[in-house]
């Protein structure tokens, strides 16, 4: 009986050393990925930081001469014009975040750490069960 309980024993140690080195691999993959996330998206966001200025001061002078246009071209009053390039600007901003929101719904964030977690589990059931 103590042969038995004594195996017993030994492969619940060598179960949970073997969840501990399951569980540090996990992690070390987790950090891994997020340091790579992190050094891309570092340099995507400088750039998309200075477009963005760049952008939005273009895109205001654009409106205040389109707007100025429209008004003398037309013989319309200066706020009339101000009014259309508004609402234009209002249109194109809604379609931008559509946009955008759509491309941020479709990213997977850390797909090999996803995957290999699921594999986990399926093989953590299959030895529990």
């Amino acid at each position: 009986m103590a042969v038995q309980d004594q195996s017993i024993v030994d492969l619940l140690k060598a179960a949970l050393s073997d969840a501990q080195e399951l569980m540090a691999r996990e992690l070390a993959l987790v950090k891994a990925e997020m340091r790579q996330e992190v050094s891309r998206a570092r340099v995507g966001v400088a750039a998309f930081a200075g477009a963005a200025v760049a952008a939005i001061v273009a895109v205001a002078m654009l409106a205040v001469t389109l707007a100025w246009a429209i008004s003398e071209g037309i013989g319309w009053p200066v706020w009339a014009g101000f009014a259309i390039v508004t609402v234009l600007l209002m249109v194109a901003a809604a379609a931008m975040g559509y946009v955008g929101r759509r491309r941020f719904a479709a990213h997977q964030a850390m797909p090999l750490t996803v995957d290999t977690l699921k594999e986990n589990a399926k093989w953590i059931r299959a030895r529990t069960s």
